[in-house]
């Protein structure tokens, strides 16, 4: 279900992804959603010997990241598995080239530990502490929140359903205390 979510908002802000793009794990988001736009497309990981990866390294200590690089950063159910948030939208921010887009999706409502991947879940955001945390480093008149999702979806999602086991108008309907 949350899939649906991040892929809708990705699909509506397709042409944002373009130039020299970045994208935490893999580049799937990136060449979906930018196709020919894309002139360059690399990948951020944390381990060394990653196949997909092009960059090797901590989005709180980025320091080996040229700033000015990319005009997309596509950074999809990340920045709460990082405890130093701030510090990561601060070196995106950083990355980015003046003009550049974050395009990032972060949960309201999910599990908190992924053993498969020994991930722990720090946050969980609201569009207040969203736009918070995006303000205080990008320039406000710059920053755009939305938030999606409601009752039913979160608790399909937290029972494991998939967004075809719900109707688009289930998922569609946006209640602003389930965001």
């Amino acid at each position: 279900i949350d899939r649906y979510y991040i892929e809708g908002f990705l699909a509506r802000h397709a042409d944002d992804v373009r130039g020299r793009v970045l994208e935490v794990a893999d580049d799937s988001y990136t060449r979906q959603f930018g196709g020919e736009r894309v002139s360059a497309s690399d990948v951020l990981t944390l381990e060394a010997g990653d196949p997909n990866a092009t960059i090797v390294g901590d989005l709180t200590s980025a320091e080996h990241i040229p700033s000015n690089t990319f005009e997309c950063a596509t950074v999809t159910q990340t920045l709460h598995l990082i405890y130093d948030v701030r510090a990561a939208v601060e070196t995106l921010h950083r990355i980015l080239k003046p003009g550049g887009v974050l395009l990032a999706t972060v949960p309201g409502i999910s599990h908190t530990a992924y053993p498969e991947r020994d991930d722990q879940s720090y946050w969980t955001f609201t569009i207040l502490s969203a736009r918070r945390l995006m303000e205080e480093v990008f320039p406000a008149g710059n920053v755009v929140v939305e938030t999606h999702g409601n009752v039913l979806a979160a608790t399909g999602f937290l029972q494991g359903l998939g967004a075809g086991e719900l109707r688009r108008e289930e998922l569609e309907f946006r209640d602003p205390d389930y965001e």
